[in-house]
């Protein structure tokens, strides 16, 4: 075959008398989509790989997902936050691909489009993006993880406006990678578990496609590494696996709670005057923090209210948390309508949107007031561990 006949994002590699064809797109852009369709065209593969883990294939192509979400199975499941980070995710490129005019993910439907009219094998070639920010997350220290959530909420809601040159930049990434590029580079740990291990990933699953050739849908970021990668063999179990969680959180988690009722008992016993004090400001500092943060993702007052109750008891046991209850409250209250969950990818394209669609007002309410509810427990232990000295 005449190489020249494909696009120049197309990098050509030989593997045992097999041919594998990346195909280095931009995840928003119509060249992209027609390189895709040409080398599919030009080649006649056995199989086309794409940049896409079973969640976000789902995404992309199931209209029906949002419907079937059950808001009140993530509450439980404790998901809330990671869902919100998701949707977060989602929003910040849904406005590069609304300032450019074009669907973020095209070219990766365009792949999955062309393997069913060819009768091509569909592989998602992707690690789970859950598995990805985990084993992110995992690996960061305390500080270090307070500046990554700094540097998410900065990003994704600072402007409304992107300019040009940072459009231009960001799509050569996918959406994880345009979030937290500027971290990566400070940080080689994030940039391993973002990058790096994806490259190996992505090389093992396409290495592994059946047929004797093969197109993969991959950004354009990948590429070089993917072709560094693709000769050696990555056990898929090792590059999946989370790392063990430190003991350390468990520790602090019921020791602070445990010390905050320690001092509380020992003012008692002590007869100190300021011991019924005590416990006004640690119900005070936790329900009312607690409040506040529920109140701040606007709330339904009953929410409002079972975030002040619900705090003093929940900050006392590090497995329950106030924001669960406040999040079932709004939820039972003003319970998202299949309209609502229809509306979630317009709603989460804008600041305003992320604080009025029901959906996203339940997810808000139930991190709000668990953030809430950690500052006015370590405000409350502070305080009274001041009081006794």
């Amino acid at each position: 075959m005449d190489n020249m006949q494909l696009p120049n994002s197309v990098r050509t590699l030989t593997m045992d008398g097999r041919q594998i064809y990346l195909v280095g797109t931009a995840h928003v852009s119509r060249e992209s989509v027609e390189d895709v369709r040409r080398t599919v065209e030009t080649v006649h593969p056995d199989a086309i790989a794409v940049e896409l883990c079973p969640s976000r294939h789902k995404a992309l192509t199931d209209s029906e997902a949002w419907r079937k979400m059950d808001i009140f199975k993530i509450l439980k499941e404790k998901k809330a936050v990671l869902l919100l980070t998701q949707l977060a995710l989602s929003s910040f490129y849904r406005r590069i691909g609304e300032k450019l005019g074009v669907q973020p993910g095209a070219e990766m439907l365009e792949g999955i489009r062309l393997a069913e009219q060819t009768g091509a094998k569909l592989v998602l070639a992707d690690r789970d993006i859950q598995i990805t920010f985990k084993r992110i997350w995992r690996n960061l220290g305390f500080w270090n993880k307070c500046k990554l959530m700094a540097h998410l909420i900065t990003a994704l809601f600072e402007t409304e406006q992107l300019d040009m040159k940072t459009i231009e930049q960001l799509k050569r990434q996918d959406e994880l990678e345009a979030i937290m590029a500027e971290f990566a580079q400070k940080f080689p740990q994030v940039k391993r578990q973002l990058i790096d291990e994806r490259d190996m990933y992505l090389a093992q699953k396409i290495r592994a496609a059946e047929g004797q050739k093969v197109v993969a849908v991959v950004g354009a970021g990948h590429v070089d590494g993917i072709s560094r990668q693709i000769r050696q063999d990555h056990p898929l179990g090792d590059l999946e696996q989370l790392p063990p969680k430190s003991v350390v959180p468990t520790l602090i988690g019921w020791s602070l709670p445990i010390l905050l009722v320690v001092l509380l008992v020992y003012g008692f016993l002590k007869g100190d005057a300021r011991a019924l004090s005590n416990v006004y400001i640690w119900v005070l500092a936790t329900g009312t923090l607690s409040a506040l943060g529920a109140a701040a993702a606007l709330g339904h007052p009953l929410a409002v209210l079972s975030a002040f109750v619900a705090a003093p008891f929940t900050t006392l046991h590090p497995l329950l948390a106030a924001g669960w209850v406040s999040g079932l409250v709004q939820a039972w209250i003003k319970r998202p309508t299949v309209d609502d969950f229809e509306d979630l990818p317009n709603s989460i394209s804008s600041f305003k949107g992320f604080w009025t669609n029901p959906v996203t007002k339940v997810l808000l309410v139930t991190a709000l007031t668990n953030l809430g509810g950690s500052l006015g427990f370590t405000l409350a232990l502070g305080w009274i561990g001041a009081r006794a000295m």
